[in-house]
């Protein structure tokens, strides 16, 4: 039986194997220098766009066929956006655009030796590779964690932990007894980042203006929100009072913050936390620590922490010569930055700027030159007329920091149809105090092929 198994399993990989030797991507070889990136996120998306009317051949691969814009997404799980108000197609952002290619595909390794590398519709060459493939959730090996708990790094997981929050609703109305309608009303969300406070804040309002309309028969005040957070403080990367007065914004909306706490397990029932104590709950949101999307290839001395890759000044990385890292995914040390820089937007804009600039001064036979990371400040909203905001040496928050909040997103967004749809939605929620996007959409169970 074990003998039959293995075979099987063999040769359902010899067969996968020959399936993508045979696949073609159909790019073109032309005579001008070839660079493909991989991942279009805020690094790989501005260096493909900077590298318009360059002498270069460009190809961008990307497992989806969209640019998401992730600072958003937890409006998406929480209803307050549609999916396609933060989403643009990569085919529409290169239209008409020459030299440049487009293969929706996902990556598995790299050949440095014929410089190519592994792809799930075959091999693609490079003469410039650039990794901006961005990271995973990282659940430090805890099999039971990446099981159960909900992660927010995508648009399909964003969806996934919607209709998970209104779902539960839904049950709770129903549930046979008081503790199972409690565990359904509870909700843990682990990690005090940004991403994690945004999204907390949001529940939150959701429980104060939202639920009360729509649950009318719901005692919305048996909506539990905790925030989990390993260290002293939420919200590390900006100033201790950045992290005091989010930390007040919360507490002040119903959010209960537990510091120095940290998660061990999740069965899909119970929170087990490191201190012994344990909690019923249905929804775990994971916003805890992330990880390098990993390839085959590379070498270990290369990985640094977190599954990062290492790279030199020119973002190139050490003893692979023409490859390149950007964004999350790399990790790039100065002075000021021993840990390497902060795993954040700007970093992967600027390094994606500088990027096109080095490609373009190697065509022209000048050297490259280093990149440094220039910190204009960073900031995170808790809720409606709340936020915070380090710039340039002054922090700051409330409702100027808020609207400050708003307008950098709106603007950051690609595509004005988008900007306008998402002030919209802002306005009027802002307004009504209300949203318009509860929806459950559960996958069909019939695939037509």
């Amino acid at each position: 039986m074990i003998r039959a198994l293995f075979l099987h399993s063999l040769l359902l990989i010899l067969y996968r194997l020959l399936c993508t030797k045979n696949m073609s991507s159909n790019i073109p070889k032309t005579e001008k220098k070839r660079i493909v990136i991989v991942g279009g996120g805020f690094g790989g998306l501005i260096l493909a766009e900077r590298l318009k009317k360059s002498p270069y051949q460009v190809v961008l691969i990307d497992k989806y066929n969209y640019h998401q814009f992730p600072p958003l997404l937890y409006q998406v799980s929480t209803s307050g956006l549609e999916p396609s108000a933060i989403t643009f197609p990569y085919r529409k952002i290169f239209q008409r655009r020459k030299d440049f290619y487009f293969r929706m595909a996902e990556v598995s390794g790299i050949n440095s030796d014929d410089k190519s590398i592994t792809t799930s519709i075959g091999e693609i060459s490079y003469d410039y590779l650039v990794l901006a493939a961005g990271t995973d959730s990282n659940y430090f090996g805890n099999d039971d964690l990446n099981k159960y708990t909900f992660p927010m790094k995508n648009i399909p997981e964003s969806l996934t932990l919607r209709n998970r929050l209104l779902q539960n609703l839904e049950n709770a109305l129903t549930a046979d007894s008081p503790a199972q309608k409690q565990s359904l009303l509870n909700i843990a969300i682990v990690g005090g980042g940004a991403t994690g406070v945004e999204i907390a804040g949001a529940i939150a309002e959701m429980k104060r203006y939202i639920l009360p309309k729509d649950y009318p028969d719901l005692n919305v005040q048996d909506v539990n929100i905790f925030l989990i957070e390993g260290s002293d403080r939420i919200l590390r990367s900006m100033s201790s009072e950045a992290s005091q007065k989010a930390q007040s914004f919360l507490e002040d909306m119903g959010v209960t913050v537990k510091l120095n706490t940290i998660v061990d397990d999740y069965d899909g029932k119970t929170l087990r936390l490191k201190n012994g104590s344990t909690w019923m709950t249905s929804t775990v949101i994971w916003c805890s620590g992330v990880k390098g999307v990993s390839f085959t290839g590379l070498a270990e001395e290369v990985v640094a922490r977190g599954g990062r890759v290492r790279v030199d000044q020119y973002n190139e990385i050490d003893s692979l010569s023409g490859v390149f890292a950007i964004g999350d995914i790399c990790f790039q040390q100065e002075l000021r930055y021993p840990n390497g820089y902060p795993q954040v937007a700007p970093v992967a804009i600027q390094q994606g700027k500088h990027l096109a600039k080095n490609f373009k001064r190697i065509a022209q036979g000048k050297p490259m030159l280093p990149f440094s990371y220039k910190d204009k400040g960073s900031m995170a909203t808790v809720g409606r007329n709340r936020a915070v905001v380090n710039l340039y040496g002054f922090n700051f928050g409330g409702l100027t920091a808020w609207i400050l909040w708003m307008t950098v997103h709106l603007m950051s967004i690609l595509g004005v149809k988008n900007k306008i749809i998402v002030l919209l939605n802002w306005i009027w929620n802002y307004f009504t105090y209300d949203q318009s996007l509860r929806l459950i959409i559960k996958p069909s169970s019939r695939h037509k092929k």
